[in-house]
């Protein structure tokens, strides 16, 4: 729910009549779903790709958000399994997605084919938004996620917000192509934090 009240976008107005009523936005595409939660789940991947963008960018922001996750425990302690599938990480969503739905904070509709279903369209209801908000409000053990899934939406709008776009960037990683098909995805954190070590120094010379 806090990673949908981060990502959703507002409605367009050709799909505002097939909106819930009480949608405030949506997100489009169970694989753009799915590739905010890898990053949102491990936190060493978010990290590297973080470096990624200080090396195109140079904005020393990036290398200070990389190092804050880097140099503690998160990736051992944050870390929340997620196994490759043919088109990269993934988690069956329908219980999670039918919590949600049962307490009228989510609504998932979908587009279909004759065959299957083409799309799914995840709508934040208002009831939802407020429910997120004041969670990490009145609960503070969940304001790291608040804080973390803004960060992994403002790391996927720089490649537009697309699971297929957000696809192909993951997949450039070399240890995320290389696991295999139903294995999960391992620690790059000792690689990571090497690569981090010697960007810090780079940047002091």
């Amino acid at each position: 729910m806090l990673l949908l009240d981060a990502a959703v976008q507002p409605i367009p107005r050709d799909r505002a009549q097939f909106a819930p009523e009480t949608a405030v936005g949506v997100l489009n595409t169970q694989t753009l779903l799915q590739k905010l939660d890898f990053w949102l789940r491990y936190p060493d991947y978010l990290a590297d790709e973080l470096l990624n963008e200080f090396e195109r960018s140079r904005e020393p922001v990036l290398l200070e958000f990389a190092g804050r996750i880097l140099d503690s425990e998160e990736p051992e302690l944050r870390a929340i399994p997620m196994l490759r599938y043919k088109f990269g990480a993934y988690e069956p969503l329908d219980m999670a997605m039918s919590i949600l739905a049962t307490s009228g904070l989510v609504v998932v509709r979908s587009t279909r084919t004759e065959t299957r279903v083409r799309q799914h369209h995840y709508y934040l209801t208002q009831r939802g938004r407020e429910t997120a908000r004041s969670a990490v409000t009145d609960f503070p053990q969940l304001g790291w996620y608040g804080q973390r899934t803004r960060l992994v939406v403002a790391l996927a709008q720089g490649t537009g917000m697309s699971g297929t776009a957000l696809r192909r960037r993951q997949y450039l990683q070399h240890d995320y192509a290389g696991t295999g098909i139903g294995d999960e995805f391992a620690s790059i954190a000792d690689r990571a934090r090497q690569r981090l070590d010697a960007l810090k120094a780079a940047a002091e010379v």
